[in-house]
């Protein structure tokens, strides 16, 4: 496998800056005090901190369901979900070589959104994490309808171009499927 293309240290610092601002949008959007966050059940990993098998082309991100433990207990109420969303440095990368009007920030802040709003829906039992192929579009859909609506009023440079990017990425998908 070849090496792929990770994040600078400049870039890491963007993404940094996208996520803390993800991450109090989505927050004030579904009305989540600090205490009800999700924070300790989600972790976010770019590329140069993934394993093997979190890393995937095409997909800008995904989320990965692991079963999560406290320490010193045994039993099995004490299980819960720990998701962990895999930046692919490479696709989003690419993607931004290919569209160079995408700003790296408005872009990441799209994404961590979007992965975050699919979090929250999956930790309040609103989607399945193990959906069926269609239901799981069906989610696509709707993540990306509450991520431009917590998006929109946000005044963002870049963000516009970004919104126009993932409108031809729906229409180039729905005529695939109508085909």
């Amino acid at each position: 496998m070849k090496k792929l293309e990770t994040f600078n240290l400049s870039q890491i610092n963007t993404v940094n800056s996208s996520v803390a601002m993800a991450e109090e949008l989505v927050s004030n959007f579904y009305k989540m005090s600090a205490s009800q966050w999700l924070r300790p059940r989600y972790d976010i990993k770019t590329l140069a901190d993934l394993n093997k098998e979190e890393i995937v082309c095409g997909p800008f991100a995904q989320i990965i369901r692991y079963r999560g433990q406290r320490k010193n207990a045994f039993l099995g109420s004490s299980l819960y979900d720990f998701y962990k969303i895999c930046l692919q440095d490479h696709s989003i990368l690419s993607a931004l070589k290919r569209s160079p009007d995408i700003k790296l920030f408005a872009f990441i802040l799209y994404i961590i959104t979007h992965e975050l709003i699919h979090i929250v829906r999956f930790s309040r039992f609103l989607q399945n994490f193990d959906a069926s192929p269609d239901e799981k579009m069906a989610e696509e859909r709707r993540v990306h309808k509450s991520t431009s609506k917590i998006l929109e009023p946000v005044k963002v440079p870049g963000l516009p171009d970004v919104f126009r990017f993932y409108n031809r990425w729906q229409t180039d998908f729905d005529e695939l499927q109508n085909s």
